[in-house]
C-alpha cells in the first residue's frame, strides 16, 4: 500500500470514528469531547469536523458543539428504502419461484449496469443462478432494458454511445436503433425479455418495481434455460411485480 492510500484510509477511520462519538452523546457534543473520546489532537478533530460540516455531515451549533448532520438523514433514507426492498420482495419471489419452478431474481440500476442483490433458486438439478452482487449490463438483461425504455430514447442513445453496446452472444443487440425498436414499448406492455441475449441458452422475462411515486427502483426477474421459458409466466411475474410495488406504496391508479 502506498503512503497516499495508507493516509486516504486513516482519514476515513478518523472520520468514522468522529462521526461514532457524536452518537453516543445525547445532545451536540464539545470539541473537547470528541477530541478525548477519538484520541484525536483537538486541531486535526477540528479540521476533520469543519470538513464534515461543509459537507452537511455534520452541524455546528451556535455555542460551538457538533451534532450528526442532516445530509446523514438522506443517506439513511436511502439505506432504509433498499431494506424495506429486500424484506417485502423475498415472499413474493419465494411465491413466484414455487409457481414457476426457476430462478428469480431482484435488481437494481447502478450506473449503466444492474446489478443482482436476491435470488431464490429452486431445488432442481439444471437451473440458472445468478450470484448475488454480481453485474450485467443494461442492455443484455430483461430489467435493464426496461431502465433503458423508462429513461427515453435519448438516455438510451448516451447509454449506447458511453458503452459501445459490447456482443455477449449472437442476439445481444449491438445497434442502438434496434436495440430501441426492440425495447420501446415495454413499459407500455409491463415486461421485457433477454433472448439469450446476456448467455447462451438463457432467458429471462423482468418486469419494474416502482416506488411510492412510481420511480423504477428495482426489477424482478424469471431466469431460466431458453427451452423451458413459457409464456404464461409474463401474467404471473406482472402480478408479482404489481404486489411488490403495492407494498413499496405504489399504486397504479395514482
Amino acid at each position: 500500500m502506498t503512503k497516499a492510500a495508507a493516509s486516504s484510509i486513516q482519514v476515513i477511520d478518523r472520520v468514522t470514528a468522529l462521526l461514532e462519538a457524536i452518537t453516543t452523546h445525547p445532545e451536540p457534543a464539545s470539541l473537547k469531547f470528541l477530541s478525548a473520546e477519538t484520541r484525536l489532537h483537538p486541531s486535526t478533530a477540528f479540521r476533520i469536523l469543519n470538513a464534515l460540516a461543509s459537507h452537511g455531515l455534520v452541524e455546528r451549533t451556535s455555542a460551538g458543539r457538533y451534532a450528526l448532520g442532516v445530509k446523514l438523514l438522506h443517506f439513511g433514507s436511502h439505506v432504509h428504502g433498499k431494506v424495506d426492498l429486500l424484506r417485502e420482495a423475498k415472499p413474493i419471489m419465494e411465491a413466484l419461484c414455487a409457481q414457476v419452478g426457476e430462478t428469480v431474481n431482484l435488481t437494481v440500476r447502478e450506473g449503466d449496469e444492474v446489478v443482482y442483490v436476491e435470488r431464490v433458486a429452486p431445488n432442481r438439478m439444471m437451473r440458472v443462478e445468478q450470484v448475488i452482487g454480481s453485474r450485467a449490463p443494461l442492455h443484455v438483461t430483461a430489467v435493464g432494458k426496461l431502465f433503458l425504455a423508462g429513461s427515453g430514447e435519448k438516455a438510451t442513445r448516451e447509454y449506447a454511445r458511453r458503452t459501445g453496446l459490447p456482443r455477449y452472444t449472437p442476439n445481444t443487440f449491438t445497434q442502438v436503433t434496434k436495440l430501441w425498436a426492440q425495447i420501446a414499448n415495454a413499459p407500455k406492455q409491463g415486461f421485457a425479455l433477454d433472448n439469450e441475449e446476456a448467455e447462451q441458452g438463457v432467458s429471462c422475462i423482468g418486469v419494474p418495481v416502482r416506488d411510492a411515486h412510481g420511480t423504477m427502483v428495482a426489477g424482478l426477474s424469471i431466469s431460466a434455460p431458453h427451452d423451458r421459458r413459457q409464456q404464461s409466466w409474463v401474467a404471473l411475474i406482472r402480478k408479482a411485480g404489481a404486489d411488490l410495488s403495492a407494498r413499496l406504496g405504489y399504486s397504479a391508479k395514482s
